[in-house]
């Protein structure tokens, strides 16, 4: 049975821990990242030589991965908190694998999860590495750039 699956929240931030904000719409540029984001700026924390930088151009966040995490840890934390970029309701990986999918005008491709790591857990103050344990969300590449906006439906290409 297909989920339906939408974009529920846009996340961006121009510089490194500074705190993230919510856009309605934003572009998406391939090769590049979201537009107005510290990745697509080539400033963000895990911006550097060693890293491989191509699976740093989104980051997707499963909806439901928040009431989640704020449960293992008892916390209020908000979507912004977990720096994860887009927030998509019905999201369902193994309905994606590894196919193409498109949001607005734009198309992406998951190519890998997107664990937690000790820096969100510095950064909060919160033990991240548990609160996001296996839903920490997943890493996406632009295919084809273009515009998305909150409320756009995930559709799966062939």
């Amino acid at each position: 049975m297909q989920t339906t699956m939408k974009l529920h929240a846009i996340i961006i931030g121009e510089e490194p821990k500074e705190l993230l904000h919510y856009v309605d719409s934003v572009r998406a540029v391939k090769g590049r990242g979201l537009e107005g984001d510290r990745y697509y700026f080539e400033r963000g924390t895990f911006n550097r030589p060693q890293l491989d930088q191509s699976v740093r151009e989104v980051s997707i966040l499963p909806y439901g991965s928040l009431a989640e995490c704020n449960r293992r840890l008892g916390a209020e934390l908000d979507f912004t908190d977990l720096r994860r970029n887009l927030v998509i309701e019905g999201f369902d990986a193994e309905q994606i694998g590894d196919r193409v999918y498109g949001i607005g005008e734009a198309e992406f491709r998951i190519v890998r999860t997107c664990p937690p790591c000790r820096y969100l857990s510095r950064l909060l103050g919160e033990e991240m590495m548990q609160g996001l344990k296996y839903i920490g969300g997943y890493r996406a590449v632009i295919v084809k750039s273009g515009m998305v906006q909150c409320g756009d439906e995930i559709i799966l290409k062939g």
